[in-house]
């Protein structure tokens, strides 16, 4: 099994390092989890069953602000040091965006289940 060379490459070097890639898995995820929310919001209007979708939605949110929160906590520097802090930052707001969108999802489908 061979490695990519993007996991040897060093912050000097101007690749992706260590405290880069955590931060942006985290994003990722966060935006994951947002398309997910989006689609569970739109099975809802359809009336068919999107509550896997909401509950994969908070989970990835969840994640995604736990890991940016953990990481921006801990980077030593501002921004522009290549610690990761922005990467964090936007993991964060990504993952409360999906939690959102989870809650919102809840809320709706909710009301759909009264009125029937």
């Amino acid at each position: 099994m061979t490695i990519p060379a993007i996991a040897y490459a060093s912050p000097d070097s101007g690749g992706i390092g260590s405290g880069r890639l955590l931060p942006s898995i985290a994003a990722l995820g966060g935006l994951v989890g947002i398309i997910i929310g989006k689609r569970a919001l739109n099975r809802v209007r359809r009336k068919a069953n999107g509550t896997t979708g909401a509950t994969v939605a908070a989970a990835l949110g969840l994640i995604s602000v736990s890991i940016g929160g953990l990481h921006a906590a801990n980077a030593a520097g501002g921004f522009g040091t290549g610690n990761g802090l922005a990467g964090a930052i936007v993991a964060i707001l990504l993952g409360l965006v999906s939690i959102g969108l989870a809650i919102f999802y809840y809320l709706i489908a909710g009301r759909h289940r009264q009125k029937q």
